[in-house]
């Protein structure tokens, strides 16, 4: 543990952050494992609303700093693929 209170302060703050991301990766992950589902089941409607929210979160996690947005858009392009193997 550091000796400087404003290190000190910065491990706690570091450690809120850590879980906070740690939850919203959680919960994109789920997104798209929901509209995966989804595809797979062949619903349109189902899985056109699972894209949108999933499309939804990878936009958030990128402004969020949490991904890279050649990532994201790398993900929203594998989603759109699979999307698109429905129509």
């Amino acid at each position: 543990m550091a000796n400087i209170k404003q290190q000190k302060k910065r491990v706690i703050t570091n450690q809120k952050r850590n879980l906070l991301n740690a939850s919203f990766k959680s919960s994109l992950k789920t997104a798209i494992k929901n509209f995966e589902a989804a595809v797979a089941t062949g619903n349109k409607e189902q899985a056109f609303e699972a894209f949108k929210f999933a499309c939804k979160k990878i936009d958030k996690a990128v402004s969020k700093g949490i991904l890279h947005k050649n990532n994201a858009a790398h993900q929203k392009s594998r989603l759109s693929q699979l999307l698109n193997t429905l129509a």
